[in-house]
C-alpha cells in the first residue's frame, strides 16, 4: 500500500465512509419518502409521476455505475465520491427551488449519476482497494455503521420538513453533504491505487473477460432476484401486512423491525458468520428469504409468526448486502473489482427501480390479492438462490 493509502486504512477509513454512506443515504434516497407528498402538493403532481422521478434516478445510477466503478479502479476513489457529494448538494439546492415536473425529473436524473459516486458501490470498491483480502470484514462494519441511515433520516428527515418546510429542509440535506460529506471524502479516503490490490488468488480479470463467463450473468440473476423482492417490500411491506388485517399502526411497528434486524444479521456475520467462507454465507442468507416470504404468506392476524417473519427477511437482506460487497472479489478477483461490481450493480439497480411497479402490476392483474404476489415473491426467492447456487458451484469450482 502507499503511505497514504495505509493511513486511511482501518478504522479511520470505514469510520468516514460510514458517516458519508448514512448521509448519502438519508439525504438522497431515504429522504425520497417523506418529501413525495410535499412534491406531490408543491408540483400538482400524481404521485405515480413524482415516484417516475426517483425511479429515473435509479436507472441513472445503474447506467454510470460502470463507468464509476472505472474510474475508483484507477484509483481515483476520493476524487469520485468527493465530486459525488458535491453534486448531491448541487442537485437538492436546486430541488429546494424545483416548480415544474420537468425540472424534478431533470434534477433526479443527476443525482442518479451521484447516487452512482456515492452509495455502497464505489464505498465497497474503496475498502476493497484499501483493504485487499481484508475486504470482507471492512465491508461488514461499513454496513453495521451505514445500516442506520433509514433509521436516522426518516425521522430527521420528517422533523426538517415540520420545522423548516420541505424546501428549507432540503436545503438543509444539500448543506450536509457539501459541508461534511466533500471534506472526509477528500482528506480521509486513500490517495491513488494502493500497490497491494494486484489479487494473486485468481488470474488477472477485466470486465471484458468477466462478461464471457457464465458465472458473471448468474451471480447477476440472483442479486436481480434480490433485488425485485427487497425493493417491492420496501414500497409494499405495510399494505401486505394491512391486508393480514392488522391495524395501521401494528403494521409500521413490524415493517419498523426490518431495519434493526438487518444490522442483527450483520452482527451475526462479523461474529459467527466470518468463520465461513462468504459463498456459504450468502448461501444461507438467501436460503432464508423464500422460508421468511412462506411465513409472512401462511400468516393471517398471528403476530409472532409476522415478527419472526420480519426478523427473518431483515436478517437476510442484511447479511445478503455484505455478500453483494465481497463476493465480486472472490469470483473475479480484486484488480478490476470496481468495474465489475459496477456492472453487476447495473441490473441490480434496475430491478430496485422497476420492482414496486411491477408488484403493483401483479396486485391488479391478480385480483388485488396481496397473498398471491407475496407467492410470485417466493418463486422469484427459490429462483434467486438457484442462481446463486450455480454462480458459485462454477464460479469457486477450482478452489
Amino acid at each position: 500500500m502507499t503511505d497514504t493509502a495505509a493511513r486511511s486504512s482501518g478504522w479511520p477509513l470505514i469510520a468516514t465512509l460510514g458517516v458519508t454512506q448514512i448521509i448519502g443515504y438519508g439525504s438522497v434516497f431515504y429522504s425520497f419518502s417523506p418529501l413525495m407528498r410535499p412534491l406531490e402538493q408543491a408540483l400538482g403532481a400524481s404521485k405515480s409521476a413524482v415516484v417516475g422521478a426517483f425511479s429515473l434516478a435509479l436507472l441513472t445510477a445503474a447506467i454510470c455505475a460502470v463507468f464509476v466503478g472505472k474510474l475508483i479502479d484507477r484509483g481515483a476513489g476520493r476524487y469520485v465520491m468527493a465530486a459525488g457529494s458535491t453534486a448531491a448538494g448541487v442537485l437538492l439546492v436546486a430541488l429546494a427551488y424545483v416548480e415544474t415536473m420537468q425540472g424534478l425529473y431533470l434534477i433526479y436524473f443527476g443525482l442518479g449519476a451521484a447516487m452512482a459516486a456515492i452509495l455502497y458501490e464505489p464505498a465497497f470498491a474503496v475498502l476493497t482497494q484499501a483493504f485487499g483480502a481484508g475486504a470482507r470484514r471492512a465491508i461488514t462494519n461499513l454496513t453495521l455503521i451505514a445500516g442506520f441511515a433509514s433509521s436516522v433520516f426518516w425521522p430527521l428527515s420528517q422533523f426538517l420538513i415540520d420545522s423548516l418546510g420541505w424546501r428549507g429542509a432540503v436545503l438543509s440535506l444539500a448543506g450536509m453533504n457539501v459541508l461534511v460529506c466533500v471534506p472526509l471524502h477528500l482528506f480521509f479516503l486513500p490517495r491513488g491505487k494502493p500497490h497491494h490490490v494486484r489479487d494473486r488468488s485468481l488470474p488477472p480479470q477485466g470486465l471484458s473477460e468477466a462478461l464471457r463467463q457464465p458465472v458473471f450473468y448468474l451471480f447477476a440473476g440472483a442479486l436481480v432476484c434480490n433485488g425485485l423482492i427487497f425493493s417491492t417490500m420496501s414500497v409494499h411491506v405495510i399494505p401486505i401486512l394491512e391486508a393480514k388485517g392488522l391495524p395501521p399502526l401494528a403494521a409500521a411497528g413490524l415493517a419498523a423491525m426490518i431495519g434493526p434486524m438487518q444490522v442483527a444479521g450483520r452482527v451475526l456475520e462479523l461474529t459467527i458468520g466470518r468463520r465461513y467462507p462468504i459463498a456459504r454465507v450468502g448461501l444461507v442468507a438467501l436460503a432464508a428469504m423464500p422460508v421468511a416470504l412462506l411465513l409472512l404468506l401462511a400468516a393471517t392476524m398471528d403476530y409472532w409468526i409476522l415478527a419472526l417473519f420480519a426478523a427473518l427477511y431483515g436478517a437476510s437482506n442484511g447479511v445478503f448486502t455484505i455478500v453483494r460487497g465481497a463476493m465480486p472479489a472472490d469470483l473475479f478477483g480484486r484488480e478490476h473489482y470496481g468495474a465489475i461490481n459496477g456492472a453487476l450493480s447495473a441490473p441490480y439497480l434496475l430491478s430496485h427501480a422497476l420492482g414496486p411497479s411491477i408488484a403493483a402490476l401483479l396486485w391488479t392483474s391478480l385480483g388485488n390479492n396481496y397473498d398471491r404476489v407475496v407467492a410470485v415473491l417466493v418463486v422469484v426467492a427459490l429462483a434467486g438462490v438457484f442462481l446463486y447456487r450455480a454462480a458459485i458451484k462454477q464460479g469457486l469450482r477450482n478452489d
